[in-house]
């Protein structure tokens, strides 16, 4: 899955694909929102971690899985 994140005062969202269900990125989110100094700690499928202090998360999208089209014919 895709989870697609904004940071304030950044120019560029931060992307990354997982193996996490959405469950657990949402329970993440989540936890990280709930502390004064919460950080959300999301990795990647290639052993990338990426750390976000909640503070500064301006939104988090969750793509769930979904077959990629290849050809003509992909909309």
């Amino acid at each position: 899955m895709e989870v697609k994140i904004g940071v304030t005062h950044a120019n560029r969202e931060l992307s990354l694909e997982t193996s996490q269900s959405a469950d657990k990125v949402q329970k993440a989110i989540s936890e990280a929102l709930s502390d004064d100094g919460g950080l959300l700690v999301l990795s990647d499928d290639k052993g990338r971690s990426v750390y976000i202090p909640a503070q500064k998360l301006a939104y988090v999208e969750i793509v769930g899985e979904s077959s990629r089209r290849v050809g003509f014919g992909a909309a």
